[in-house]
């Protein structure tokens, strides 16, 4: 498999010195969809002048006025028509889903992780992902019952401001939509593109490759393997592919607990590395169709840590380029998140 990358130096008279320093940056594309990307490592021990803080106490602890905590979530949070959910909203363990209050897509819903208003990414139970992936695999069924247009569906979540979260409460939201978002029309029609050349997957094929290489290879179970991602467009990407299933409707339950144990895992790894904020987001194939070339995934990157001076690492590079500007190199990453899968 094709891996492309353009590697170039640059030398800068560094100072206080002025003494030569030469730096390497990486241009990279995705071996699919080609995607682009670039690296220079070094970029990560530049000045910030906003400092790393923990979590401050203000955020992690304030419950008043959260629409998502138990004591206000009955009165807070809006509920499914009779005829869609008689009970009004899906609820499995800690998980509550419910409707959207500003819905971005024909079908969209949130749901809670937890009943703590605040977790940090090691307190993450794979019970309550589990729980929250069956509850949206519920709502995504009576979706695809109810509306056989509403066919790409998504789960999503943001935890904490740097990740564009607006409430602290852990929380996923779950759209349903008839068209896909640009990125899922690429993924389809790249990996199409691929089984007419090849004869094969590009999943299967990208995970026998890395698992080969071992460069970028995390770590799997038997329902999902977890890569770096090679031309990643965030930092720490890793790309959770499963093994048998196209779309979220599809999954089983032993594939939702694969899942769920894999991503709290990561989560584990992300703090360790000092992380605390990130984004997940799923990929799936159309609702209804079972695609042999095709392998449903997710995508999980980490964000700014959560602090007083807040800077985001989304720039101009991503919102009008759409290459992302990357400073941890994906086999680093790859080899230090390899020891939460030991």
């Amino acid at each position: 498999m094709d891996f492309p990358k353009v590697v170039i130096t640059k030398e800068i008279l560094r100072p206080p010195s002025f003494e030569r320093d030469v730096q390497y940056v990486e241009f990279r594309e995705d071996p699919l969809t080609r995607r682009r990307c670039r690296i220079n490592a070094r970029r990560a021990g530049r000045i910030r002048q906003a400092q790393p803080t923990s979590v401050p106490a203000e955020i992690s602890g304030k419950r008043e006025g959260c629409p998502f905590c138990p004591e206000n979530i009955e009165q807070a949070a809006t509920k499914f028509d009779q005829g869609f959910y008689p009970a009004g909203r899906i609820r499995r363990g800690e998980c509550c889903l419910f409707p959207n209050m500003f819905p971005l897509a024909s079908h969209h819903a949130a749901a809670t992780l937890c009943t703590s208003h605040f977790l940090d990414l090691d307190e993450f139970s794979a019970e309550m992902v589990t729980d929250c992936m069956l509850a949206a695999r519920e709502f995504l069924s009576l979706v695809h019952e109810r509306d056989s247009d509403a066919r790409y569906p998504m789960f999503h979540w943001n935890h904490l401001s740097p990740s564009a979260a607006s409430v602290v409460h852990p929380h996923v939201q779950v759209l349903a939509d008839v068209r896909p978002t640009s990125y899922q029309d690429t993924l389809l029609e790249t990996s199409t593109e691929y089984h007419g050349r090849t004869g094969r997957s590009f999943w299967k094929d990208i995970l026998d490759e890395e698992r080969q290489r071992g460069e970028r290879y995390i770590g799997e179970n038997d329902s999902v393997a977890a890569i770096a991602s090679f031309a990643p467009q965030g930092n720490r990407e890793v790309q959770i592919i499963f093994k048998g299933t196209s779309n979220l409707t599809d999954l089983g339950d032993q594939e939702i607990a694969g899942f769920a144990d894999c991503v709290v895992k990561l989560l584990k790894g992300y703090k360790k590395m000092g992380v605390n904020s990130f984004n997940m987001s799923t990929f799936s194939a159309p609702l209804g169709d079972k695609l042999k070339y095709y392998s449903l995934h997710a995508k999980l990157i980490s964000r700014p840590v959560l602090q007083p001076f807040y800077r985001n690492d989304t720039g101009i590079l991503e919102r009008f380029h759409h290459e992302a500007d990357i400073e941890v190199m994906p086999e680093t990453f790859a080899e230090s998140a390899r020891e939460f899968f030991r």
